[in-house]
C-alpha cells in the first residue's frame, strides 16, 4: 500500500499537522523537524495527495494568464514559457480572456481568481498596465506577476522588456542603412508597447536629425488586416517611405503582402523591420529583420517567480525582472536604391 501522511507522522514521531506544514513548506517549524519529516517522506517515496494540498492552502495548483491582446502569437509564446517554468512540478495553467474596456474589468478578474481558486496570475499588456487589477491582486492575496514593455511594479511582481531601446537601435540600423524616409506602422493605442516602439523609433530618427512626416506615421493594431490598411496609405504617398519599420511582425507580414501586390521589390525598393521574431519571420520571403522579443523567457520567469517558495531549486532572486530585445538582420533590409 502506498503510504499514508498518517505514516509520515507516525514513523517521524511528529503530529499529522506537523507533516502537513513540511509538505507546505511552512515557516513555523524549526529546520532539525523539517529535515527529520523530509527524510522519512524520501525513505518512503511519499507523494502528496495535490487536492489534500490544495485543500489545506486554500488555493488550487494553478497559475491563470489573463490577456486582452490581438496579437495570437505572443499568446501562445508567454504559454509556452509559462508551461516551461511549471514543467515537472505540480502546477498547471489557466488561460482567461478578458474584455480591457469593461467597467467591469477588475472585478471580472477577481472573480476569475476566486472560482479557479489560483495560486498565482500572470497579466499581459495592456491589462498589465493597470494598477488596479495589480491592487486586486495584492488584496486578493493571489500572487502575481505583470509583463510590460516598460518596468512597472517591484522586481517580484514584474517581467519587462526593454521596447524602448531595441526599436531606437533597430530605426539606426535603417540609418545606417543610408535610409532617410522611413515610415511607421504603430501598435494600438492604448498600448504601452506601441508607445514604447515608437517612442524608441522618434529617438533614433532625432538623433540622426531626420524629421517623421505626420504621413509616414500609420495607425495599426497588431494585426495582419490592419498593417495591410496602414501599409496602403504609406505606399500611397509620393514620394513613398524607402524603410517601413512595423511595430509586429504580423503587420510587417503585411507590409511585405502589400509591397508584393504592388510589385514593388523588397528590399530593393522597399526595406521592412519588424518586431517580436515570431516563427512567421523566419519563414516569409525574404525573411524578415526583426526585433527579438524574449517572450518564451519572459513567461518562464513569471511562473517561476510565481511559484518560488513552493517548489524546491527555484529561487526569486535568480529571477531577472528585465529582458533585452536584440536586432535579428535577415533579408528584408538594405540600401536605398539610387
Amino acid at each position: 500500500m502506498k503510504p499514508t501522511i498518517n505514516d509520515i507522522a507516525r514513523i517521524a514521531g511528529v503530529s499529522k499537522k506537523t507533516v502537513s506544514r513540511v509538505i507546505n513548506d511552512s515557516p513555523l517549524l524549526t529546520e532539525e523537524t523539517r529535515d527529520k519529516v523530509k527524510a522519512v517522506i524520501s525513505d518512503l517515496g511519499y507523494v502528496p495527495n495535490p487536492q489534500a494540498r490544495a485543500l489545506a492552502l486554500g488555493r488550487n495548483f494553478l497559475i491563470g494568464l489573463v490577456h486582452d491582446n490581438p496579437n495570437a502569437q505572443m499568446i501562445l509564446n508567454m504559454q509556452q514559457g509559462i508551461l516551461e517554468g511549471l514543467r515537472d512540478t505540480e502546477f498547471a495553467m489557466v488561460v482567461q480572456p478578458v474584455n480591457r474596456s469593461s467597467p467591469t474589468l477588475v472585478d471580472d478578474i477577481r472573480n476569475f481568481i476566486i472560482r479557479q481558486r489560483l495560486y498565482g496570475i500572470v497579466i499581459l499588456p495592456p491589462i498589465s498596465e493597470n494598477d488596479a487589477v495589480a491592487k486586486m491582486c495584492a488584496e486578493a492575496g493571489c500572487r502575481y506577476v505583470r509583463m510590460g514593455s516598460a518596468v512597472l511594479d517591484s522586481s517580484e511582481h514584474m517581467v519587462a522588456s526593454n521596447d524602448r531601446d531595441a526599436v531606437r537601435e533597430a530605426t539606426q540600423f535603417l540609418i545606417e542603412q543610408g535610409h532617410k524616409d522611413i515610415a511607421i506602422v504603430t501598435g494600438p493605442q492604448g498600448f504601452r508597447s506601441a508607445a514604447e516602439r515608437l517612442a524608441g523609433f522618434e529617438d533614433a530618427l532625432a538623433a540622426a536629425n531626420i524629421k517623421l512626416p505626420r504621413s509616414f506615421r500609420a495607425q495599426g493594431e497588431y494585426t495582419f488586416d490592419s498593417g495591410l490598411a496602414a501599409t496602403d496609405k504609406l505606399l500611397d504617398l509620393s514620394p513613398r517611405p524607402t524603410a517601413i519599420f512595423a511595430s509586429n511582425d504580423e503587420m510587417a507580414a503585411a507590409v511585405l503582402y502589400a509591397a508584393r501586390l504592388r510589385g514593388i521589390k523588397v528590399p530593393e525598393e522597399l526595406s521592412i523591420m519588424g518586431f517580436d521574431d515570431t516563427p512567421i519571420a523566419s519563414r516569409i520571403w525574404p525573411p524578415l529583420t526583426t526585433v527579438r522579443w524574449p517572450i518564451v523567457a519572459m513567461g518562464r520567469s513569471a511562473a517561476h517567480k510565481l511559484i518560488t517558495g513552493a517548489v524546491e531549486g527555484i529561487d526569486l532572486e535568480n529571477e531577472p525582472s528585465e529582458f533585452l530585445s536584440t536586432l535579428i538582420r535577415r533579408g528584408s533590409v538594405a540600401p536605398p536604391s539610387q
